[in-house]
């Protein structure tokens, strides 16, 4: 019986703890065993229980593992019943904290990569993208509007064409330096808003951009469909969001060069995400490019 094995799978504090954490977080092992505070051959063994149970979902890519509670089937059903029994004990809102708090310095981390790479930035993507002009690619698909956004816009590279099709222009970073590279290209711009903010927690009101950009950006985020959902909440009803992204690979260079959380996403995976979150996807083009990479460009519509 399912719920005897969800049971069973739960019966145990350590297992109920990494279960209460991965219902919010996607994290690696070293990541839980942070927040656990225990050795790593014990959380491995609790995670391998978790994982066979169907109660958690393991994501590998390279060398790598990431878990997460089960987003589908009857194991998140049993989830979704008990996890509010889990809402007010006192050590599992600790262990929230705990979790929230290594995701923080994580980000953090991540902003500092980014401030530290900002001036050699052009020069990497370069070597990645070797013969494809990515920015030619988005001018030819972007639509004549009145504001439009690029989030994650780095030094500003695609600001420039944006500005061509669009009345205002906000770029969105969370690199301090890169939005300093940006903000010297357009010193006396009054069309121009470049503003400091994530990309889970956009600075913008709702539907304020008629088109949205999103270039090699996803996978540097543990979880992009938040990202999706607010380029969804920013746009208006029938907005255009573009996104070039790499397709999953294996090119572990990738994570430890150029500061990528993710080797790429899944063409599948993106598409759900968009149609999950309210999009209609009307082309995705594939690009192959330097190191045996594709950059795909997703174009889609907010329905």
């Amino acid at each position: 019986m399912e719920i005897i094995k969800y049971c069973k799978a739960l019966a145990d504090e350590t297992r109920a703890r990494l279960v209460n954490i991965l219902l919010e977080y996607e994290l690696n092992v070293g990541e839980i065993v942070q927040v656990m505070e225990m050795g790593q051959s014990r959380i491995s063994r609790h995670l391998k229980i978790l994982s066979e149970s169907g109660l958690v979902d393991v994501r590998r890519e390279g060398l790598w593992a990431f878990y997460r509670a089960s987003d589908e089937g009857p194991g998140r059903d049993f989830l979704d019943g008990v996890a509010s029994l889990m809402q007010e004990e006192a050590e599992l809102k600790r262990d929230r904290n705990r979790a929230d708090k290594v995701i923080r310095e994580r980000t953090a981390e991540t902003r500092q990569f980014f401030d530290d790479i900002a001036p050699e930035w052009d020069r990497m993507t370069a070597e990645v993208l070797g013969d494809l002009d990515l920015s030619r690619e988005i001018r030819a698909r972007l639509p004549q509007c009145t504001c439009a956004a690029d989030i994650g816009c780095g030094p500003g590279d695609l600001l420039e064409i944006l500005a061509e099709h669009a009345e205002v222009v906000i770029g969105v970073d969370n690199s301090p330096k890169m939005l300093e590279l940006a903000g010297e290209r357009f010193p006396d711009d009054t069309h121009m808003s470049l503003r400091i903010g994530e990309t889970t927690h956009l600075p913008l009101r709702d539907m304020e951009a008629d088109c949205t950009v999103m270039s090699l950006v996803l996978h540097h985020l543990a979880r992009p469909e938040d990202a999706l959902r607010e380029a969804g909440r920013v746009l208006r009803s029938g907005g255009h969001l573009l996104i070039a992204e790499f397709d999953q690979h294996d090119v572990e260079l990738m994570r430890s060069e150029y500061g990528d959380r993710r080797l790429g996403i899944p063409r599948e995976k993106m598409e759900g995400w968009l149609e999950q979150e309210g999009f209609a996807l009307e082309q995705a083009t594939e690009f192959e490019v330097n190191k045996g990479l594709v950059v795909v460009l997703y174009e889609a519509v907010k329905q």
